[in-house]
């Protein structure tokens, strides 16, 4: 699955984007808390999840972008072969 991020410059918007498109449930608000737990144990995600265009947020959100790569890097620990993939 891919998910285009374009034009996503905050993070609710971000996550509101993950919430539609990954399913999450109806209470997901935009915190990496709640991202963590959907990817790790809500909802069935992907074999690998990419990320296109993440460069725009990335400027915008330098904190949170750094914040979404450590969560790249433990998702890729903890549910492998499982994978977030930044392209």
């Amino acid at each position: 699955m891919t998910l285009d991020l374009s034009g996503i410059t905050s993070k609710a918007t971000l996550h509101e984007l993950f919430k539609q498109q990954l399913g999450f449930e109806e209470w997901y608000g935009p915190s990496w808390d709640a991202f963590w737990d959907s990817i790790v144990a809500i909802v069935d995600m992907p074999p690998v999840l990419t990320l296109t265009n993440w460069q725009e947020f990335a400027q915008h959100c330098p904190r949170d972008m750094h914040i979404l790569q450590q969560v790249i890097q433990d998702y890729a620990v903890e549910m492998a072969p499982k994978r977030i993939v930044l392209a």
